[in-house]
């Protein structure tokens, strides 16, 4: 299945930070900033949390939901949240379905290496539970601010 812009977005459920098992559809009736990363506690992927979590009440404002997905497994994703004071969800996506579903898991080259792994993502999707923008390959510096401001210009 590939996903469209201006269709439904994937439905998923996912084991979240919290304990709890959790669908996208749970989050119907607000936006959601869905954001694939590769791997907690990584220099990148910590900068990203840490802009989402600066900015979280910015974004709750606007009545969105942050939700952060990588493979790593939900203890991990607790010591994430534990040390970077995270207010949002981290959904573990061990198997990478769900990162396969939105076309985010790929060939990645590293050092002469190869490996499959997640390509930074982010994906916003409205109220009734379409997906209206996405930005792949994305680069940390000033990205969270661009999620806000689409949100606020979009959907507010």
């Amino acid at each position: 299945m590939t996903i469209e812009l201006g269709k439904p977005a994937p439905d998923f459920e996912l084991q979240a930070s919290n304990g709890e098992s959790v669908k996208l559809s749970d989050f119907r009736g607000k936006n959601v900033v869905l954001y694939f990363y590769p791997k907690d506690m990584t220099p990148g992927c910590t900068t990203e949390a840490c802009d989402f979590r600066d900015n979280h009440d910015s974004f709750a404002e606007l009545d969105a939901v942050i939700l952060g997905v990588s493979p790593d497994p939900v203890d991990r994703h607790k010591k994430f949240i534990d040390k970077h004071d995270l207010p949002f969800l981290l959904l573990a996506d061990e198997d990478h379905s769900v990162a396969e579903e939105y076309g985010v898991w790929k060939l990645k080259k590293n050092f002469g290496k190869e490996y499959m792994g997640i390509e930074r993502s982010t994906f916003v999707i409205d109220k009734e539970g379409n997906l209206v923008n996405e930005w792949r390959k994305v680069r940390v510096k000033g990205h969270v601010e661009e999620a806000l401001e689409y949100i606020k210009e979009n959907l507010s």
